[in-house]
């Protein structure tokens, strides 16, 4: 009996497409795990380095964020920004932000001060909590922005008390005509007796390393046996005697 290869365009297309696809995404997967292993050394740069003292100063996002930081003034209550389907513990709720005007200077920081639930009666209803109404000294992680959430219709003008789907930094100082630092700091605890009824909480990002990886795996793995397969189908072609 002889063996022999026998070539077949339409398989051979089908390999070289399913091949491409996996190596395509299997590269795609390696590109979100080397993101997630630079956004984990970030976390641990952040977490080890001393607070980043706001003093009014300019300051980059791209500095700031994940670092600790720690701000001394007072809060403009006058604009609260409330960030709607925000859960916590399977609860639905808002994350409460406010601007933050540093103590000697003119320049704010737009502070995420924490999660409020929401009333299942009355959706847009915002519970009762409190605002320091002095100066305070409060500390926090500076992010980029507080979350996004995917935006159904049109987003309602910014203004004070809003409950929007998505705000940040350059929203706020643009609708309310304040300067604000280009980040977010998610507050970590209480400023003070008065600040009261909001739990300070975060989520930390999800990482998934691993995940990525699993799956660049399963992606180069269809692509080796996609290649396997149309060998040794091709090869069988050519085991009968005549063909």
């Amino acid at each position: 009996m002889r063996i022999a290869f026998r070539f077949k365009l339409i398989p051979f297309i089908a390999t070289v497409l399913l091949v491409a696809l996996g190596v395509a995404l299997g590269q795609w997967q390696d590109r979100r795990a080397a993101e997630k292993t630079a956004l984990e050394a970030r976390l641990r740069a952040g977490a080890e380095a001393g607070p980043l003292v706001l003093d009014g100063a300019p300051v980059p996002a791209e500095r700031a964020e994940f670092r600790s930081v720690r701000v001394t003034g007072q809060f403009v209550a006058g604009w609260p920004i409330y960030l709607n389907n925000r859960p916590y513990r399977n609860r639905a709720g808002f994350y409460l932000l406010m601007p933050f005007k540093i103590s000697g200077s003119g320049m704010h920081v737009l502070v995420a001060r924490g999660w409020l639930p929401r009333d299942a009666a009355d959706l847009n209803k915002i519970p009762p909590y409190g605002t320091p109404a002095g100066t305070v000294t409060l500390e926090g992680v500076a992010r980029a922005r507080s979350g996004h959430v995917m935006q159904l219709g049109e987003a309602p003008a910014l203004a004070p008390g809003a409950v929007v789907q998505n705000a940040g930094a350059a929203e706020v100082a643009a609708a309310s005509g304040l300067a604000l630092l280009p980040f977010i700091v998610e507050q970590a605890a209480p400023a003070g007796a008065d600040d009261s009824g909001i739990v300070h909480d975060w989520p930390a990002p999800a990482l998934g390393v691993d995940k990525h990886k699993g799956y660049a795996f399963q992606w180069y793995a269809l692509a080796a046996m996609a290649l396997l397969f149309f060998v040794v189908t091709g090869y069988k072609r050519g085991t009968k005697p005549g063909k």
